[in-house]
């Protein structure tokens, strides 16, 4: 498998263009963290190491082909004393397939107060999804091998009733990163957009669709480690019109609140065969 390292590891084509590698994969399109993730490396790699990313913003356009480079346009929108923003452009085969803005912010002092962390049983008392036969199965979690994922069971977790659609997932990258804290922003960038649409999901187990990340929007926080266990408390407060909305909270061991996800999918209805042949043009 592909390490993390080498997925966000980008090639400088020129000032402020960047290109990522082909690496194998068994999806059928390129996985939308990764293109998540090297965005934010090649607009990490336009500003000056005092400016720690704070958020970003992005877009799905269209399907990336896992086959070719992606190709990173990095416009400098602003720079400032305290904030510093970025525009990146995906491009692949002349298109843009995904276009993100990243904020940047020299840390200040404020305010402080962050929710508490949800009581759930340990990573280590959970079983390691690669040794769940119906989930070791799946292309996305053959793509995450170096990736331990623990599923909190729904009876091991208190949820409110007021919840359309609740999961809380433990993560962290099996392998000891460097000691660079960009490298593990980037990396929980990849790892925000893992099983975050699969939340919507969960009252609807049994209803086929067909899903794709159409947004996805994510703040950092506080400090962390990404080969460290992540909480990650994951809700869809709402689904229709073929789109489901999801959130997320991602929490460290100790129970520090370090980073915030959110993001809009698809989850139309999964056509039958006969009713796709029927119709044209009808990409998400």
């Amino acid at each position: 498998m592909v390490g993390i390292e080498e997925i966000l590891a980008l090639e400088t084509l020129e000032k402020d263009i960047f290109r990522g590698a082909v690496h194998p994969t068994g999806l059928p399109r390129t996985f939308g963290g990764q293109v998540a993730g090297q965005s934010l490396v090649s607009a990490v790699g336009t500003v000056d190491e005092s400016y720690r990313v704070h958020s970003l913003h992005g877009y799905f356009l269209r399907p990336g082909n896992p086959k070719i480079p992606t190709v990173y346009l990095v416009d400098r929108i602003r720079d400032g004393r305290s904030f510093c923003t970025r525009r990146v452009n995906a491009v692949q085969d002349g298109k843009t397939i995904f276009t993100m803005s990243a904020s940047f912010h020299i840390e200040d002092e404020g305010i402080e107060h962050q929710d508490q962390m949800p009581t759930v049983p340990a990573p280590e008392d959970l079983p390691d999804a690669l040794t769940i036969p119906e989930l070791a199965k799946l292309p996305y979690y053959q793509e995450w091998k170096n990736w331990d994922v623990r599923i909190v069971p729904a009876d091991d977790a208190t949820a409110s009733p007021d919840l359309a659609a609740q999961q809380r997932v433990w993560m962290r990258y099996r392998d000891t990163l460097p000691d660079r804290p960009l490298l593990h922003i980037c990396t929980l960038a990849y790892l925000s957009d893992m099983t975050l649409l699969g939340t919507s999901k969960v009252p609807h187990r049994d209803v086929p669709t067909q899903n794709a990340s159409l947004d996805h929007a994510m703040w950092f926080l506080r400090p962390f480690r990404a080969d460290e266990w992540l909480l990650y408390d994951q809700t869809s407060p709402s689904a229709g019109f073929g789109r489901a909305l999801t959130q997320g909270r991602i929490f460290d061991r100790a129970g520090n609140m370090v980073a915030a996800v959110v993001q809009e999918g698809l989850t139309r209805i999964e056509r039958e065969p006969a009713d796709r042949e029927n119709k044209t043009g009808t990409s998400a």
